[in-house]
């Protein structure tokens, strides 16, 4: 499979042992037991944070005589290095792959919700039943993974609702809930449910068209059912700046349920009352690929549970099963739009 051009990025400012380092601290939160596990001295430590706080060019922790506390820098950092470290440990695992021979490669793409929701558990059942298959992963919007398909820049792609098209097959992985996203302090927050219709004269944050475009026709969809639109004062990029404008004040928003997987500081997490509408969570590939790694990790998602199966001449899942919704995984579309 053809791979993207290679994007050249301008040297970092800090080590990898840095990185690690930071890591530890904010897990423990106390730089003498984060010291202790990385076999170093405090004074140490405390130099190779400043260091790194120096090269990033923000403070990444908030220091009294009596606790450390990661800011809302540190915070997002803390996020992102833990994903370019998970991407590091794919890389050498990729290299002692291609060192051994192996029995193939499969280029996977995945949103946000994806990645938050199931598809990590897939990943690591298909990797303890078939070590010798390489899976490279890689973020990318639904709209972009529809382009990169069809182009066979990407082998399968996780994706917010089914890729109607030519030769392509798909798979319904899961349906996550609407949920609500508040400021932990809102007059709304201490709330066990909200309605639709509460929301209307609410400022919205919301993801930007161009990473979160299937997405924002839903929410907007939604709001309609609920006779208003929703009133957008902030457009973000990705998953973490909705969360962190949320928990700054600056709006609330409409996310998928599998927020409930992520911990964050001032957000809180309000299930919807009266919504039935669920985000499809699909996996999407060609139907003549003619990978047996590919074909291999489709059968995993085939056999993990018994399938509900998309009716030729419905465009609504048939279910062969009614089990609760976060047991409702893996229906497969044998349509082939």
């Amino acid at each position: 499979m053809p791979r993207p051009p290679t994007v050249l990025l301008r040297p970092l400012r800090f080590e990898l042992r840095q990185v690690r380092a930071f890591i530890c601290v904010a897990t423990e939160l106390h730089f003498g037991r984060a010291a202790t596990r990385l076999c170093t001295s405090q004074p140490s430590l405390s130099r190779m944070i400043h260091n790194l706080e120096k090269a990033v060019g923000v403070a990444l922790f908030a220091r009294s005589t009596r606790k450390v506390r990661l800011t809302p820098a540190g915070d997002a950092f803390a996020s992102e290095c833990q994903l370019a470290l998970a991407h590091l440990e794919l890389a050498a695992s990729a290299a002692q792959h291609a060192a051994r021979g192996g029995e193939g490669r499969i280029h996977m793409a995945y949103m946000d919700f994806a990645i938050e929701g199931r598809v990590p558990q897939i990943l690591e059942a298909f990797r303890a039943k078939v070590p010798g298959v390489s899976v490279d992963l890689e973020y990318m919007p639904t709209v972009a993974q529809h382009d990169a398909l069809v182009d066979g820049r990407i082998d399968l792609g996780f994706m917010t609702g089914e890729f109607k098209a030519h030769k392509i097959r798909n798979m319904l992985v899961e349906e996550h809930e609407f949920v609500v996203l508040l400021p932990e302090h809102h007059r709304l927050a201490a709330r066990q449910s909200l309605r639709l219709s509460e929301l209307a004269s609410e400022p919205f944050v919301i993801g930007s068209e161009d990473t979160f475009s299937s997405f924002r026709a839903m929410v907007f969809d939604l709001c309609h059912t609920a006779s208003f639109v929703p009133k957008v004062i902030q457009e973000v990029s990705n998953s973490n700046g909705i969360f962190g404008l949320v928990a700054a004040g600056a709006g609330i928003s409409i996310y998928s349920g599998s927020a409930r997987s992520i911990q964050r500081k001032g957000v809180a997490v309000k299930p919807l009352s009266g919504v039935k509408q669920r985000i499809p969570i699909f996996a999407a590939w060609l139907a003549d690929h003619p990978s047996q790694a590919l074909r291999s990790f489709l059968d995993l998602m085939r056999i993990d549970t018994a399938a509900p199966v998309r009716s030729r001449d419905s465009d609504n899942v048939r279910r062969l099963a009614q089990p609760p919704l976060q047991s409702r995984r893996f229906a497969h579309n044998e349509s082939g739009r």
